[in-house]
């Protein structure tokens, strides 16, 4: 397996392929609907909804930096922590979003030369192999974060939180 073929399979494993860790971040997804991705587990905590629009961001975020893109083309206002409304409208449209974020990200993996996975694209101080890995690492860090809080919104003692 080469170099660029192990960060195409962490992407994967980290996000929608069956792993030996557990879980994946679309896996965690699945079922949730738009009352659960709304639930706040305290004031000033995240909601589900905003952990994985955080994810979308970050692989936009990597994707850009791969490519050399602009900024300014997430389809969201904002960056990075963007505030989601409680009511639970756009849900399933930005579930949508999080898959096409990904899968953008894969194609410009993918696309890679890989002798440019060395590279430290302008304004990063990590190499895009880094980058690469850390954003997968990213999806499995908010994924045990999201199935924590799916736990937690089923425990009759807490009180929800809008």
């Amino acid at each position: 397996m080469t170099p660029l073929d192990l960060l195409l399979d962490h992407l994967d494993t980290a996000y929608d392929r069956k792993a030996w860790h557990g879980p994946t971040l679309n896996g965690v997804l699945r079922g949730v609907d738009a009352a659960l991705a709304s639930w706040r587990p305290a004031p000033d905590r995240h909601t589900i909804w905003e952990l994985a629009v955080h994810c979308a961001y970050w692989k936009y975020s990597v994707r850009r930096r791969l490519t050399g893109a602009p900024r300014g083309a997430f389809p969201l206002d904002g960056s990075n922590w963007i505030p989601r409304p409680a009511d639970g409208a756009d849900w399933r449209q930005e579930r949508r979003l999080l898959g096409a974020e990904h899968a953008a990200l894969r194609a410009a993996v993918a696309a890679l030369d890989p002798d440019d996975l060395a590279r430290t694209p302008d304004g990063s101080t990590h190499t895009l192999a880094q980058l690469i890995g850390g954003v997968a690492a990213h999806d499995l860090y908010h994924a045990g974060q999201i199935q924590l809080m799916k736990r937690l919104a089923r425990e009759p003692s807490l009180t929800p939180h809008r």
